[in-house]
């Protein structure tokens, strides 16, 4: 199979476009409920999952690689989800708060991750680039939610 058909390349963008909608759609109608522990530690446990993509050689990259994606999405991409995000105490129960700037920080992420994807495809395969994005999007999530659940917990604390 040829991985340089356009077809294909239009068809990624199209669904990362409709996924990068539906997570600023998400996460304002998260606003509104109450938020639970569970509900900060599912996200980064199933997208644990896509590790399974690995078993595929043709998304093998080279260590280096994959650290510095890694090392990218913690260092750099998550510092501003961490910021943007706080939790509020409502009599009993806990929602989380995004700053109005959230959703500019997930637009400018997503158009980073855009440009920063034709670059990187001209030096590897579109698999090795969705796994270098993976590990690039998991370095992101996993600080963000273990803010969240510190957070969370110290709030939780606090009404005891």
């Amino acid at each position: 199979m040829q991985w340089t058909n356009p077809m294909l390349q239009l068809g990624a963008i199209s669904i990362s476009v409709l996924m990068g909608i539906c997570l600023i759609i998400i996460r304002i109608r998260a606003g509104n409920r109450p938020t639970t522990l569970k509900k900060i530690v599912i996200p980064p446990l199933g997208m644990s999952t896509g590790f399974i993509m690995f078993a595929l050689p043709m998304t093998h990259i080279p260590w280096l690689w994959g650290v510095s994606a890694f090392g990218t999405g913690l260092l750099l991409f998550a510092f501003p989800l961490i910021v943007t995000t706080r939790l509020e105490k409502v009599e009993a129960v806990i929602f989380v708060r995004r700053s109005k700037a959230f959703i500019a920080i997930i637009i400018i992420m997503f158009l980073l991750r855009w440009m920063l994807h034709g670059v990187v495809e001209q030096h590897m395969t579109i698999p090795q680039t969705g796994a270098i994005f993976y590990l690039l999007a998991l370095g992101m999530i996993i600080p963000w939610r273990m803010a969240m659940v510190s957070d969370y917990l110290r709030l939780k604390k606090m009404a005891a």
